[in-house]
């Protein structure tokens, strides 16, 4: 997740002690997840394709910020603040800001303005600064005001539903929400799910048979691109810290 300077994970647990995270679902359906983090002893981590876009708030040294973060379509080295703690809401595909395109935002971010420990500014509004029992708040609010948006035929889409129009016009609705076509997505995620099952000690060949792989080089070469992990470093736990949630349920 890239905020300004500072690149820090979403919805992750690290492989050895220095991040210490804690991520929810949600039962909103503006929202994948809400994540905490504190970071101790740590200062860079492999940071991992995703298909979110999302708001982030950190304290550091008695400084606040707030920012906002695009989907990564690849892998890469990521620095980590020292001693800073973090709130971030992660919001589902297919919504999007009405002040920024969520396709300007892709493996980037914006740092917003004014923020304090209480407040920040988005959209030309201050806004109350969430904790990670009330961020559900803030997205009412948001939506409310029309700050948050999302396309009604990528949620269709999404849900394996097939809307009334053509492929192309799909597509480009799907892109001009996410800043994703659907074929980046749907590899980005299987990528995740394969590393989810690999870290749960999942065997190779069923991974790549369950998620539908050539061959055990593809995967390799996907978990290459976008996780930056091979199997072997995943089921064995080695590597460093890196921006990947591994405590996920493996069904399929």
């Amino acid at each position: 997740m890239w905020i300004g300077t500072t690149t820090v994970a979403n919805c992750a647990y690290p492989s050895p002690v220095g991040l210490r995270f804690e991520t929810r679902t949600s039962d909103s359906p503006w929202v994948d997840t809400v994540w905490t983090c504190t970071s101790e002893q740590v200062t860079e981590m492999t940071s991992v394709a995703a298909v979110c876009w999302g708001l982030v708030f950190w304290e550091r040294e008695g400084t606040a910020y707030a920012g906002i973060s695009g989907p990564e379509t690849r892998t890469g080295t990521a620095p980590v603040p020292e001693g800073a703690s973090f709130v971030g809401i992660e919001f589902a595909v297919g919504t999007s800001l009405r002040a920024v395109p969520t396709p300007a935002l892709v493996d980037g971010g914006v740092n917003l303005p004014d923020a304090t420990r209480r407040t920040f500014r988005l959209d030309g509004i201050r806004w109350e600064t969430p904790g990670p029992d009330d961020a559900e708040a803030l997205v009412d609010r948001l939506v409310r005001s029309g700050a948050v948006v999302r396309d009604p035929l990528v949620t269709e889409v999404r849900r394996g539903n097939r809307p009334a129009v053509t492929r192309r016009t799909v597509e480009r609705r799907f892109r001009a929400a996410t800043g994703l076509t659907q074929g980046a997505v749907w590899r980005i995620e299987r990528a995740r799910k394969a590393s989810t099952l690999l870290a749960a000690g999942v065997p190779v060949a069923d991974v790549v048979s369950r998620l539908e792989y050539f061959d055990e080089p593809h995967l390799a070469h996907a978990l290459r691109r976008y996780v930056g992990r091979t199997a072997r470093q995943l089921r064995e736990g080695i590597g460093g810290a890196i921006a990947l949630d591994l405590d996920q349920p493996t069904t399929s």
